[in-house]
């Protein structure tokens, strides 16, 4: 088998400052179950003295919260039998070169089999040769200006390393630059304020603290710790605690990467009203629950039923909230609640009414939520992702429940609310986000080149360095079989794969799936032999069935025995061969559950389109062409007169091919005109048999959602 060369690289320098320690950060809020945890301080380059410091903090902080300490600078201790009794490793300030290959592989398997990583400070100024590191800890160091003052931005004021902070934190360190932005593979937790010290290089964005899951282990990394004194602040002492609990399980967090957010709340309330009794109090960007029934629901915008809703919340004991979606504008709490959907916030009660429920609607999977929540006194991260009429929930990055509306009278696309539920039901919430999906988020503008040995999952590869490949490493090793996998790649609108790859085996094929490594396959290709593992060529593979937004993807190896190829890298292309638009026939579903309908089934030039109680009549079958006309009775759907404004009148006419007779399906369900970028519309918002549709001014009320054949 192919391994890896491994060498040696130098290390950071430092400028240290000593402090004596002093007291023991504040427990955590519940009582944890005893666990062991592993702190590994060796270093080959350079060798920080606040080590000392920083392994009797920790193991302080486990005398105080019920974790032991084995502090060493032993590799041999690295074994798979020894690993598997700690809960989490540390690598604390370790630089270098401390690990050989079989102690590497012997951590791997501790990461594959559920174990926690925490790496402080310069553990990112470690193992530069060993990918699965460099993916473990999510970036390696690059450069630092000198020690000073400097401003923490904290995003996530869920997490338990970061709940106890405030959005600014300012503090004396050494700060890092990264060789990459641990953004896009990560949670970040916080980041640095560049232009608040001097000698930053990594721009806008520069993360400091970040969270994450790989290879079926926990990670957690925080850039401080340089100096001596850090183990002496309170907040930083209590910032390492909530590290080490979440890679030891012990608390839970949404550790997926999150990008393209927008801010609800986050400290103000602009856009939000008060509806029904009780209020939320507004401190320090936390919305905390009093009286009640009411809620306190974002009246500035209602959304399309494509969107991604994240909110923090805690409970204190046992009380109760919830959040509310899919409702029109009012200020009656009640209406809200029979209109849309509750998700709920309570520790006990009813099945179909505790945490995670639809609420007396669906109950939640109750040991995925059990085993994702944590418990009163600490936050929790809710996801709300809607999709169409599908309702899926999240609870600390995990999915524990899945709901399908049916109900003509509710509807998941509209406002979105938090309850305050009554007297003693105190709940708090903070960072309400949210991230509109389909027609609001624009396709890729261009093609994307992944590294191939930049996998999150995998069977039988290995990676491979080979100065040849572009990245440094390739995807090897591959025989009939083996697979990888690749974690929140953006699909919207690829139709091509292009890979390059090397082959002196024998060649064979690489196919692409969905969802898994036995999942849909959206196309294959046939690899040849090139000659050599340096003679490289691209093989391109034309996708169908790709699945929108940020999702997994694998690729898979089939072949005869030994060595088939080796990949390199891929390209996820947009300009590929598309397959033609398919017509289909059936009824077009509207607002109440009611058909698109031609009047009396007249076939005479200028006939009303209407809404009406779906039938087997040929005047409720419309021929689809996407991107094109809309047919009935051998005519086509028309905006009369070709016209723009509000309420023109929507007809059947002879089919003309003209831009009035043109439709396109969006992905929130409305059907938009492209020549006057408007929608078809069910009038007054009334599902009444014989009601009129026509063309307005789109806004993603349920009046303009329609369900094609």
């Amino acid at each position: 088998m192919r391994r890896l060369l491994r060498s040696v690289l130098g290390a950071a320098t430092g400028v240290v400052a000593a402090l004596a320690l002093t007291t023991a950060a504040t427990p955590a809020s519940a009582a944890d179950a005893p666990y062991e945890v592993l702190v590994f301080s060796k270093t080959a380059g350079f060798r920080h003295d606040a080590i000392p410091v920083g392994i009797q903090t920790i193991r302080d902080l486990g005398a105080a919260n019920n974790f032991t300490v084995t502090a060493t600078e032993d590799a041999t201790q690295f074994t798979t039998t020894n690993l598997a009794r700690f809960k989490a490793v540390v690598f604390l300030n370790t630089t270098g070169d401390v690990l050989n290959a079989t102690q590497q592989t012997a951590f791997e398997s501790y990461i594959g089999s559920g174990g926690g990583y925490v790496g402080v400070h310069s553990a990112a100024d470690t193992e530069y040769d060993w990918p699965f590191y460099g993916n473990l800890v999510g970036a390696w160091f690059a450069s630092h200006p000198a020690i000073q003052a400097a401003a923490v931005k904290v995003e996530d004021r869920a997490h338990a390393a970061t709940a106890h902070l405030p959005q600014r934190w300012t503090r004396t360190d050494e700060w890092y630059d990264y060789r990459t932005n641990a953004r896009s593979t990560a949670h970040v937790l916080a980041s640095l304020d560049e232009s608040s010290y001097s000698g930053g290089s990594m721009g806008g964005d520069h993360p400091h603290v970040w969270c994450k899951t790989y290879s079926g282990g926990r990670s957690f990394y925080t850039g401080g710790g340089h100096t001596q004194a850090s183990y002496a602040e309170p907040a930083f002492r209590a910032h390492l605690l909530g590290g080490i609990r979440y890679a030891a399980g012990r608390t839970k967090a949404d550790c997926r990467p999150e990008t393209g957010y927008t801010a609800l709340y986050n400290g103000s309330t602009t856009g939000w009203s008060q509806a029904g009794p009780g209020s939320f109090s507004n401190s320090d960007a936390t919305l905390t629950s009093s009286g009640g029934m009411g809620m306190l629901w974002y009246s500035a915008k209602q959304f399309a039923p494509s969107y991604s809703l994240k909110l923090d919340w805690k409970l204190v004991g046992d009380h109760n909230s919830g959040v509310i979606i899919g409702f029109p504008p009012t200020n009656d709490p009640q209406a809200a609640l029979d209109t849309g959907y509750e998700v709920q916030i309570d520790a006990t009660d009813a099945v179909d009414r505790t945490t995670g429920s639809i609420y007396a609607i669906k109950a939640p999977d109750t040991a995925a939520r059990d085993a994702a929540l944590n418990p009163p006194g600490e936050w929790n991260t809710f996801e709300l992702l809607v999709e169409g009429e599908r309702l899926q929930v999240f609870l600390n990055g995990v999915k524990i429940n899945d709901f399908t509306n049916t109900d003509p009278n509710r509807q998941l696309d509209g406002h979105i609310g938090i309850q305050n539920h009554g007297t003693g039901d105190n709940v708090s919430f903070r960072n309400i986000r949210i991230k509109e999906l389909g027609g609001t988020t624009p396709p890729p503008t261009g093609d994307v080149t992944v590294q191939a040995e930049s996998y999150v999952s995998g069977s039988g590869i290995s990676r491979v360095s080979k100065g040849s490949a572009r990245g440094g490493q390739v995807v090897g090793d591959i025989h009939n079989g083996d697979w990888v996998g690749y974690q929140n790649l953006a699909l919207t609108g690829v139709n091509q794969l292009r890979a390059r790859v090397a082959s002196a085996g024998s060649g064979g094929t690489l196919a692409v799936r969905s969802g898994s490594a036995t999942g849909p396959i959206l196309g294959q290709v046939a690899v040849p032999v090139t000659g050599g593992w340096e003679t490289y060529t691209t093989v391109t593979a034309n996708l169908t069935g790709v699945p929108t937004g940020t999702q997994p993807l694998y690729l898979t190896f089939s072949g005869g025995s030994g060595f088939l190829f080796d990949v390199d890298e891929f390209t996820l292309g947009t300009g590929g061969t598309t397959p033609p638009p398919s017509t289909r026939t059936g009824r077009i579903v509207g607002l109440g559950g009611k058909c698109l309908d031609v009047n009396g089934g007249s076939t005479a030039d200028g006939t009303k389109i209407q809404i009406w109680t779906c039938n087997t009549g040929t005047n409720q079958q419309w021929t689809v062409t996407p991107n094109s006309t809309i047919k009935a009775l051998n005519k086509c759907l028309d905006v009369a007169g070709g016209a723009s404004a509000d309420g023109t009148r929507i007809q059947l006419w002879t089919c003309t091919g003209g831009a009035s007779q043109n439709w396109s399906a969006q992905t929130d369900g409305s059907l938009r005109n492209p020549q006057t970028g408007k929608c078809l519309d069910v009038s007054n918002n009334s599902s009444t048999d014989g009601q009129a549709v026509h063309l307005w001014t789109c806004h993603g009320g349920a009046n303009q959602k329609w369900t094609l054949p």
